[in-house]
């Protein structure tokens, strides 16, 4: 497997985690610490405490990024964070207790002040930690607001008629405030013009050159470009935006087969996870199949073709969620507050739960945890004959989440198809254990804010 281009998180936000963890850590050892017996607490003792509130603070720190704490969308808005904020404290406390039990942590010894320490000064020190990790999130919500985070870039092409720069902007505007500010549009003929202290003065960060614009500059552009970093077309699309191009000439991807170790690795893990997530979630499906029943007349199952590996067709499971009659006119694209979602599946949509049955589809083989998403054979001729390299999705299997679904809402017209094949074939290129640990925390976050839908 290929190596993924970049680093997968940006520093700011990584910093964030960092700041929020290592306080979570000092706060743990101090009261650790005073809560060790006796005055005077020795070197060993304050080693087992540091290890203690190391665990504690890894732990937190972990379920909070994997609920999505740590994501830039959430700091657009101030109520949005708020509201993620206090939920996602419910889950990571929980986690904290039962990770602190397993270290070994005497959560009495803290919660109850030892002799000699003021009672109130725990609840101080609890309040004063909550206090500042708010004041933080607040200060990062309106830096990212402010657009301090975003980095100012330079897009070089041949001239107003060339795609690729075309293409560039358009992919850096759709993106989030704070990711990446558009300067300027120059022409090869005004790159000549360019200094060190007009850089200086606009705040570059990098310069993007087309390929087309790279093949008229010459080797050493000049002193100005010496401050900023220098991308290819192709190495920003892939490196900072991690997509793939598909548009440009020769985009499709070099896809070389994994190494027999990691698909047996790879397949290990989908089938105990599945197993593991079925035997965890089979009380609520059976709340699920029993409320479908009442709800409205029809199967509890949704039996569906969809596309596998190398083209390959398989009959995905969902639980229904619509009415039986919802495609006599043929295959729809899904919408937004669909009108043929039934009461119960418009709830189940939301939440995710009509993809559970998809457990048996990874069971079986047909699908994989991390993939592109299946989609049905109707839709495959209809988009392949739009774009020639949407077939490429099927060189790996499909999977219950993505790429695309973690960096893409839903989408339900042949343009998002088009943004979301570009993520998938990125995952394709550069699909590793790395990259897929990634996409599983980060779908936590994406199923408990319904990111994306319908």
């Amino acid at each position: 497997m290929s190596t993924v281009p970049g680093h997968p998180i940006s520093p700011e936000w990584f910093g964030l985690w960092c700041i929020e963890t290592l306080g979570c850590g000092l706060l743990a050892f101090l009261l650790l610490s005073a809560g060790q017996p006796g005055a005077e607490a020795d070197n060993l003792s304050r080693l087992h405490a540091a290890s203690q509130a190391g665990v504690l603070a890894l732990s937190i720190g972990i379920v909070s990024f994997a609920v999505g704490l740590y994501s830039p969308d959430l700091y657009s808005e101030t109520r949005r964070l708020l509201t993620a904020t206090a939920f996602g404290s419910c889950l990571v406390l929980p986690v904290a207790w039962f990770s602190g039990r397993a270290a070994g942590i005497d959560f009495d010894a803290i919660l109850l002040p030892p002799e000699g320490l003021p009672g109130g000064l725990i609840g101080l020190g609890l309040g004063g930690w909550a206090l500042f990790v708010l004041t933080v999130r607040l200060g990062f919500s309106h830096a990212v607001r402010a657009n301090l985070f975003a980095r100012r870039v330079l897009v070089v092409g041949t001239g107003p008629d060339d795609a690729a720069a075309a293409r560039l902007v358009a992919a850096l505007r759709m993106l989030r405030r704070g990711s990446f500010q558009v300067v300027s549009v120059l022409s090869v003929h005004q790159v000549a013009r360019l200094t060190p202290a007009m850089l200086q003065e606009r705040d570059v960060w990098g310069i993007i050159v087309t390929d087309a614009a790279r093949q008229h500059l010459v080797p050493d552009t000049g002193p100005g470009w010496r401050r900023c970093r220098l991308y290819d077309e192709v190495g920003f699309w892939e490196t900072r935006l991690r997509r793939i191009d598909i548009d440009r000439p020769a985009a499709a991807p070099l896809i070389p087969a994994p190494p027999a170790l990691d698909a047996a690795l790879t397949r290990g893990g989908d089938i105990l996870l599945s197993l593991a997530l079925l035997l965890f979630t089979l009380p609520l499906m059976a709340v699920a199949a029993l409320l479908i029943k009442l709800d409205s007349p029809g199967p509890v199952f949704y039996r569906q073709q969809r596309v596998g590996l190398h083209g390959r067709l398989f009959t995905l499971l969902k639980f229904r969620s619509m009415r039986v009659d919802a495609e006599t006119r043929g295959p729809v694209w899904a919408a937004c507050r669909d009108p043929r979602a039934t009461r119960v599946g418009a709830f189940m949509r939301l939440t995710r739960i009509d993809e559970l049955p998809q457990l048996v589809n990874v069971l079986r083989g047909e699908m994989s945890f991390i993939g592109p998403r299946p989609e049905r054979p109707h839709f495959v001729n209809q988009l392949a004959g739009a774009m020639p390299l949407y077939r490429e999705r099927a060189r790996v299997k499909p999977g219950l989440t993505g790429w695309a679904q973690i960096n893409y809402p839903y989408g339900a017209s042949v343009e998002d198809a088009r943004t979301k094949l570009s993520y998938d074939l990125y995952y394709v290129k550069y699909r590793s254990l790395k990259l897929a640990l990634l996409i599983l925390l980060s779908t936590v976050w994406v199923v408990l804010f319904q990111k994306g839908a319908r």
